[in-house]
């Protein structure tokens, strides 16, 4: 199955933590992440085609 996301709307659901990270959900699974570039990386590993 293909799966396409777009690139702005991965970045809007990442949630500020106020220390310089965010926590980005993606299919239940959170992540920790220090910059939005780790979200094409992340979204690619659950077989995700990210739109820019």
């Amino acid at each position: 199955m293909v799966k396409t996301a777009m690139f702005e709307a991965l970045i809007e659901s990442c949630v500020d933590n106020g220390d310089g990270t965010y926590t980005f959900t993606l299919e239940g699974n959170g992540y920790i992440i220090k910059d939005y570039a780790e979200i094409s990386k992340i979204a690619q590993d659950h077989d995700y085609i990210v739109i820019y």
